[in-house]
């Protein structure tokens, strides 16, 4: 089937240069820590004469690991306006000069004696990958048909999981993670850049894109050719046109406008709600437990980075899975089981970390709870997550709904990135009850707010919160009416 064959390889083509980079970027980082402190304090002294205080290489270091996530909120704040105003595939592609220019930057960081060209490369990664985990779900959910919109849309949650272990996999020792390659472990993020400039050009843009935003007809349905193959487009078109009409006369919508939208209303809670919940769950700060708890199981200190790609294949295995199911178990399920499980293992997690010392096969428990939490993270809240905006708003709404999304994301992975040393700190064993405390809440606003967008097209999915956004109007209607006719009648 050749219009299978074209889909799938716009969804790799969009994936490698896409969220795979937001992976990668995340954990190619880790191996060579302790590399560029040294670098950092060797730079100072040659520059001035006097090493650095280690309070100060520490202070640097949070600064050039904090540039990823500033990175990250600027490029989620460029990418509505670009997915507007070029299209989606051509602001992927243009994406790929963030990344080029850190690769260069991080490359030729030694070369040219300076830690700060690093810190500026972690900033335009963060950018890099702030564009594309806006825009390449928004581009996949466009161009897949509706039964397969939620699986499609879901790979973006896969390329990120693939990113996160082939970059675990390329800091190992003897691949990229010795103290002479590290400039080349930084730079490597080139690569998925050309292969995308590469391929993504031979394949189709949005046709919802194409017809509803630029009014190109032609265009639109000779895209939907290339994707579909010989199959009947007539029941698609005529839904486009049908969303087409829909929104006839007006204009890309801002974020500050969804906010101000009562028509909106819960469409916005639901995605505010829930890609904040996805950053403040606890799933990243499992992978900073990670190696002191396999530490702690006796696992030998050499052999802890292959356990850890153990648990980036976790997140992997999970995504793919739930690209498998999304479409036939749907959205709330998925949502909700994850975060009851991570919930349920936060608290046996919780009393294995208290036990640890006492109890000679709780570091056994502890590592168990790991993968689990990482497993239930990656059946539902990661993917499902990045799904939901393209499903519940219209086309003109959907760039500033990922803004706000993507926004949310990053300030939240910086807020939990610079919070969870304080909250070891000052809660020891019992860290993890912030993080239950969200699992629960989140779970509770699935089951009483969040409706079912499984198989429904985008006009089904707008009626059904229409009638939660004004179900209170409504019912002030029904009492009006009475008194009306009444005073007719008088």
């Amino acid at each position: 089937q050749l219009q299978s064959k074209v889909l799938i390889l716009t969804i790799c083509a969009a994936g490698i240069g896409g969220t795979f980079q937001y992976g990668y970027n995340i954990s190619i980082i880790n191996a060579p820590t302790s590399y560029i402190q040294a670098f950092m304090n060797e730079t100072w002294l040659e520059r001035t004469g006097v090493p650095l205080e280690s309070n100060v290489i520490l202070l640097l270091w949070s600064l050039t690991v904090s540039a990823y996530p500033l990175g990250g909120l600027t490029g989620a704040l460029v990418a509505g306006p670009m997915a507007i105003m070029l299209g989606r595939k051509m602001s992927l592609l243009l994406n790929n000069v963030f990344v080029i220019i850190a690769a260069v930057l991080s490359g030729f960081s030694r070369m040219a004696k300076s830690f700060e060209m690093i810190m500026l490369s972690r900033f335009f990664t963060g950018v890099n990958a702030g564009v594309s985990m806006n825009i390449q779900p928004m581009y996949l959910a466009e161009s897949a048909p509706k039964k397969l919109r939620g699986a499609v849309a879901l790979t973006s949650a896969s390329f990120t999981a693939l990113g996160l272990v082939l970059g675990q996999v390329v800091g190992l020792r003897e691949l990229l993670g010795r103290e002479e390659s590290w400039p080349f472990l930084l730079a490597s993020n080139a690569v998925p850049a050309l292969i995308q400039l590469t391929a993504l050009p031979w394949f189709p843009e949005s046709p919802r894109y194409l017809l509803i935003d630029r009014g190109d007809k032609e265009s639109c349905i000779s895209a939907l050719r290339k994707l579909r193959g010989n199959s009947d487009l007539s029941a698609e078109l005529e839904e486009m046109l049908a969303e087409q009409a829909a929104v006839k006369g007006q204009r890309a919508k801002n974020p500050w406008e969804l906010f101000k939208n009562p028509a909106l209303r819960w469409q916005v809670v639901s995605i505010v709600v829930l890609s904040s919940a996805m950053q403040l769950c606890g799933n990243d700060s499992m992978y900073f437990y990670a190696a002191y708890v396999f530490q702690e199981a006796g696992i030998p200190q050499d052999k802890i980075p292959y356990v850890v790609i153990g648990t980036g294949s976790c997140e992997l295995i999970t995504s793919v899975t739930c690209n498998m199911i999304i479409d036939y178990a749907g959205r709330r399920p998925l949502l909700l089981g994850g975060y009851i499980f991570m919930a349920g293992w936060a608290i046996i997690f919780m009393v294995a970390l208290s036990q640890q010392t006492q109890i000679s096969w709780m570091p056994y428990l502890s590592m168990a709870c790991i993968f689990a939490y990482i497993l239930s993270f990656g059946i539902g809240p990661a993917g499902v997550t990045g799904v939901l905006p393209t499903e519940v708003f219209d086309q003109m709404s959907r760039p500033a709904a990922y803004m706000i999304c993507g926004s949310l994301l990053w300030f939240n992975l910086f807020l939990v990135g610079t919070a969870f040393p304080f909250i070891v700190k000052s809660l020891a064993h019992f860290c993890y009850v912030p993080f239950l405390v969200v699992c629960i809440c989140t779970a509770l606003y699935v089951v009483f707010f969040l409706p079912e967008t499984k198989g429904k097209s985008f006009l089904e999915i707008s009626e059904e919160f229409k009638k939660r956004n004004f179900k209170a109007q409504t019912r002030a209607g029904f009492y009006k009416g009475p008194e009306e006719i009444r005073s007719t009648v008088l």
